[in-house]
């Protein structure tokens, strides 16, 4: 029964089916499911069109029922908003100078239409607010404007400007100081460098440190806010101060849009490396200069980018396909890098090694020194300043006082009696005077050093003394009364094992020949550890001497060196043309014979044939230079002629006689044809200048002025003595006076260490000094850190300056310095400067895009080129004053304190602090500044060791 049912239904079931396909056809299931899929969906959408429109229709209905009515004021605004506003005038004068404005009023359109038109038109079309922000912004420039022109910046620019500047290099020569001695293993890093720098600048400060404001950008932008709100505060009407929106406006654009930049530029080191060289860019590079920088690099990155770069031109000029004359040229090309990547790698491996890279340590210990003679000595500033710093220590510093006092004592007698002979013959009798005061002078002077009461006394022969004290009984007192004494004290300075040989074998003698420039780099010569690295003056040189062996030559050795110039041509070096000369040395040992080619041009004869005239007077009469220094015809005729000539010269320097009697002059033959760029001596300036040096170098000045630490009877007794001089110079001769012995002095005595407090505060303001002397004293004294050395050197600088100066400029040297500070606040700078600043930020009129960060190899290569012009341009003159190794430590401080983006910016924000107390002064600005900083963790560690430290005392009271 079942089996039949559920074939029925089967079979109507199948019945079905084929009855729909035959009466639909086969694709009507497809199309039955796409209808009822149709019909779904159409019920849907008559759904949701029915319920928006009811929805809408009873919020309409509950919008109006329970809200409460609009106010009638609210419809009144509305109206107003949409009549047309009233065009507000805007006056575009700012500063009563045209030339000024323009630029101005472009600075402003711009930065409105870059930091604000760009995104206020997206939210309306509305011109009073920019044209509201602007008047804001024309309104501050107008009352800045009026209070520059108010202001005196003389004392700005010649006093504060350079103060904060001598301060903060004081500050970073003090951290470099703390971190060296920290440890000389370990070497600090630059983040120890700030963090010290910062801790020296609290110390000395004492109520403000920079640090946060320097090293985080969110304080950085937090102070600029701060800051600039101050100035709008000061500057805006009242009614635009009150004006929140508007005054966060310009304070934004003023903090954020142009300041920041502009600090974030000036901070930069690779940016001011840059402008290094452009501010010297006339100034071609000097190879010798170059090397000094290699050789003096303490930096890794600076010699790997270098060694790099010469890599690269090495492997350049290998594969050029030349022949002929150029081959020659690219041989010696390729021999001087050679040796530049030579001298990297030798200073990389030192510094990775941790060897001593010290120049003057490393000379003490493995170099083999020159000789300095005793006579050469005691004329030099720098030399002289060693000796009696060795001389004090050894208490032979009577011997060396006695010696000057008496080339003092000398030269000031033959001038006094010099001026008596001129007034007899005016008819003026003052015989007696002056004799009165010699005798005065030279009693003084037997008194002091000689006589049995002397203490520290000089030993001498007593014949002697008991002879020159006959001679001050019983006759008239002669420059040369002292004479006979003078030589024995000075053969016994230079024979005693105390004095002068020790000396020689002494550290501040090695210090002494780096000052003069005398001394080379052993590490390049041969290494401690054996080896083997031989130093070569020149990249393509064949001669392996030193300094050291041409200053020990003797005379029968020098016999057998001949040079001839072989031959001649014309060179063409940035469109000047000038003969070179060709000069073949032929070198004659026991064993072995040298030759080698160097190359001078006739002005590096002319020079040399100036400094040996002037060092041996007596080859003035003998040896004679052809021809003139400067000359326009370069025919084969005359250069043959020349040729000639000089080789005439050559051969009569080169004669043995002329060695056997000047035997000092073998050494500056030797240097002259060493294969080396030839260093050119004294300039025209340079030897202007010796009036002005050689009065130092043997006046009564270099007593008056001794080192102050001398024991008390030592110098009570020559200030006794300089004191009966000067009053002989008063009556008889007032410039000389002037000159020898009237010097003011430099510090003010203060019972705080002057080392922890600003520069300025060390000037005596009653000094009656120019002021351009007051700020050279004051940079030269940072720069090079002249505290160091005795006060004798630094007064002689000083009265060199000085003299200098007067000589230079007169007494109109104030007006100068008031028109310079004119001249860069006229209208015309002013309006350059303001154009500089809109071209760089708005170069062709849009908005500079941040400039890409240049490659570190690059970057370090401008460093190396920075240091290789600033040493280059640095004046023989300041190397013979104040010595060539201090010159090239404070030029290269100065150079590596600008190589920290955090320090920078510190000095930056300084001179602005500065600027504006002085454009305020009314207003406390510094207090301000001081609270600014008052977040500093820096200075509130210093306060609390400050309360540590006073508490003790405290509780003794």
């Amino acid at each position: 029964m079942l089996a039949e049912t559920s074939l029925s239904i089967w079979g109507w079931g199948s019945l079905g089916v084929v009855l729909f396909l035959v009466t639909f056809g086969p694709f009507a299931i497809f199309y039955f499911a796409f209808y009822i899929l149709c019909f779904v969906g159409g019920g849907f959408v008559v759904t949701l069109l029915f319920g928006k429109t009811n929805s809408e229709k009873y919020l309409e209905q509950c919008e109006h029922s329970f809200l409460p009515p609009t106010s009638v004021g609210v419809f009144k605004c509305t109206e107003e908003m949409k009549c047309e506003a009233r065009p507000i005038k805007i006056d575009r004068r700012l500063t009563g100078a045209n030339i000024i404005d323009e630029p101005l009023q472009q600075v402003i359109q711009f930065s409105l239409r870059d930091y604000v038109q760009y995104w206020y038109y997206t939210l309306s079309d509305d011109e009073s607010f920019l044209l509201e922000i602007r008047q804001a912004l024309q309104n501050a420039l107008i009352q800045f404007s009026t209070r520059s022109k108010e202001m005196d910046w003389q004392p700005y620019f010649t006093t504060r400007l350079v103060d904060d500047f001598a301060t903060h290099l004081r500050v970073f020569r003090k951290a470099q100081q703390r971190i060296t001695e920290k440890d000389d293993q370990m070497k600090g890093t630059a983040e120890d460098l700030v963090d010290t720098f910062f801790k020296v600048e609290v110390e000395m400060e004492k109520e403000v440190c920079r640090d946060l404001v320097c090293t985080s950008s969110k304080d950085e932008e937090g102070f600029l806010r701060d800051l600039c709100e101050v100035l709008l505060y000061l500057l805006l009407p009242p009614g635009d101060f009150q004006n929140k929106i508007m005054r966060y406006f310009v304070r934004e654009i003023l903090a954020r849009g142009i300041l920041l930049p502009l600090i974030n530029q000036l901070s930069d080191p690779d940016y001011i490396n840059q402008y290094v060289i452009w501010m010297i860019r006339d100034s071609n590079c000097n190879y010798e200069a170059f090397m000094n920088v290699i050789k003096l690099s303490d930096n890794v990155g600076e010699l790997e980018a270098v060694r790099d770069k010469a890599g690269e031109e090495l492997q350049y000029l290998r594969s050029l396909d030349t022949a002929g004359d150029d081959i020659n040229t690219i041989k010696n090309q390729i021999n001087s890098l050679l040796y530049v990547v030579k001298v990297c790698d030798s200073r990389i491996q030192r510094l990775q090694s941790g060897k001593e890279i010290d120049t003057v340590k490393l000379a003490a210990n493995f170099g083999k020194l020159c000789t300095v003679p005793l006579d050469n000595i005691l004329v030099d500033n720098v030399a002289l300043q060693f000796f009696m710093d060795y001389m004090q220590q050894t208490g032979g510093q009577a011997h060396l006082f006695f010696w000057m006092t008496v080339e003092g004592y000398r030269v000031t007698a033959q001038q006094q009696l010099e001026v008596l002979l001129s007034r007899q013959r005016d008819g003026k009798h003052q015989t007696n005077q002056t004799k009165g005061l010699l005798r005065a002078a030279a009693v003084g002077i037997y008194e002091q050093y000689l006589s049995e009461k002397a203490s520290p006394r000089v030993n001498i022969d007593d014949s002697l003394v008991a002879k020159l004290a006959e001679t001050l009984n019983h006759e008239e007192p002669t420059p040369e009364i002292f004479d006979d004494i003078q030589r024995k004290v000075y053969e016994l300075m230079l024979r005693d094992e105390r004095f002068y040989p020790s000396f020689k074998q002494n550290a501040l003698y090695v210090r002494m020949l780096a000052e003069l420039d005398m001394l080379k780099d052993p590490s390049f010569r041969g290494s401690d550890d054996g080896e083997g690295e031989s130093f070569n003056g020149s990249p393509t040189s064949s001669i392996n001497l030193s300094l050291d062996d041409l200053s020990n030559v003797s005379a029968e050795e020098s016999a057998q060196l001949h040079a001839y110039i072989s031959d001649t041509g014309v060179c063409n070096d940035h469109g000047k043309t000038y003969a070179l000369y060709a000069i073949t040395v032929h070198r004659r040992n026991p064993t072995s014979e040298e030759i080698w080619k160097t190359y001078r041009r006739y002005s590096d004869f002319h020079d040399f044939h100036m400094r040996i005239t002037e060092q041996f007077e007596n080859l003035a009469s003998i040896l004679k230079l052809p021809g003139k220094k400067t000359f326009n015809n370069m025919d084969k005729e005359f250069l043959e002629k020349r040729k000639k000539d000089l080789n005439a010269y050559l051969q009569l320097l080169l004669n043995p006689e002329m060695i056997k009697a000047s035997p000092a002059l073998a050494h500056c033959v030797y240097d002259f044809l060493e294969n080396k760029a030839y260093s050119k001596g004294k300039g025209d300036f340079a030897r202007k200048m010796d009036t002005f040096v050689n009065p130092l170098r043997n006046s009564m000045r270099n007593v008056s002025n001794a080192v102050k630490s001398l024991p008390d009877s030592l110098a009570e007794g020559m200030t006794k003595m300089s004191d009966n001089m000067g009053k002989m110079s008063e009556r008889l001769g007032q410039d000389i006076k002037q000159s020898f012995f009237k010097v003011p002095p430099l510090m003010q005595k203060t019972d705080s260490d002057p080392e922890h407090c600003r520069v300025a505060a060390q000037l005596d303001d009653n000094v009656d000094d120019n002021i351009p002397l007051r700020v050279m004293l004051l940079l030269m004294d940072e720069v090079f850190d002249l505290k160091e050395r005795n006060q004798w050197l630094r007064r002689n600088i000083k009265n060199l300056l000085q003299q200098l100066i007067r000589a230079t400029y007169g007494d109109t040297i104030n007006r100068k310095i008031v028109d310079h500070v004119d001249s860069m606040t006229s209208p015309d700078q002013v309006a350059d400067a303001v154009k500089r600043f809109r071209d760089a930020f708005w170069p062709n009129g849009i908005l500079a895009e941040t400039v890409p960060r240049r490659d570190k190899d690059i970057r370090m290569r401008t460093r190396v080129a920075g240091k290789t012009k600033l040493l280059e341009i640095m004046p023989d003159e300041l190397k013979h004053i104040i010595g060539a190794e201090t010159t090239r430590k404070g030029i290269l401080r100065v150079f590596e304190m600008f190589q920290h983006t955090q320090l920078n910016k510190r000095m930056v924000y300084v001179f602005l602090e500065g600027f504006l107390e002085t454009l305020f002064p009314q207003y406390k600005f510094h207090e301000l500044f001081s609270k600014l900083h008052s977040r500093s963790e820096q200075m509130q560690r210093y306060k609390q060791r400050l309360q540590s430290t006073q508490a003790p005392s405290l509780q003794k009271r």
